[in-house]
């Protein structure tokens, strides 16, 4: 697999997107995520948006990372906030999204960020199996899902103080 650094408003990005909020949808019946997210706020030094490429050069996983601060959405000074992890049926079980955190946790660190977290859900146990053998603990609610009772917090430290 390739993974490429690429704008969130990449027509793969956007095909991938469309995926996963029809997974959402499938999961929740919501509709799929309701949290704007804005192609700038996946640009370096900022943020960053991958996508893994198979042998074929087709997009097959994705994951992405923006900055946060204090705001009134619950998040602290130094966030790096995870967004649209993402791996087709097809590829799943290959460690795919496992290489994309670890590089986005990489290149998170790298441009000063403190502390990853992420938002998922009750529904999504895959992703909590994920995130927790990662190093992930669960936080305090973060995020436009922060009111909901099925939305999971995690945060994991990108440096030891």
């Amino acid at each position: 697999m390739n993974i490429r650094r690429v704008p969130f408003d990449h027509p793969d990005a956007v095909k991938l997107n469309d995926e996963v909020q029809a997974e959402y949808d499938v999961r929740y019946g919501d509709g799929g995520d309701a949290t704007h997210l804005d192609p700038s706020d996946f640009a370096p030094p900022n943020g960053q948006y991958l996508i893994a490429y198979d042998e074929n050069d087709v997009p097959v996983a994705s994951g992405g990372w923006r900055s946060q601060d204090a705001n009134d959405e619950g998040n602290l000074d130094g966030d790096a906030e995870l967004k649209r992890m993402f791996v087709i049926e097809q590829v799943r079980g290959r460690g795919l999204a496992r290489r994309i955190l670890a590089a986005l946790e990489e290149d998170a660190r790298a441009a000063g960020r403190t502390r990853m977290v992420l938002e998922t859900g009750t529904k999504q146990p895959e992703a909590v199996a994920l995130y927790t053998s990662s190093g992930y603990e669960p936080c305090a609610k973060f995020g436009y899902y922060r009111f909901h009772e099925e939305s999971l917090c995690y945060a994991k430290a990108l440096r030891t103080p």
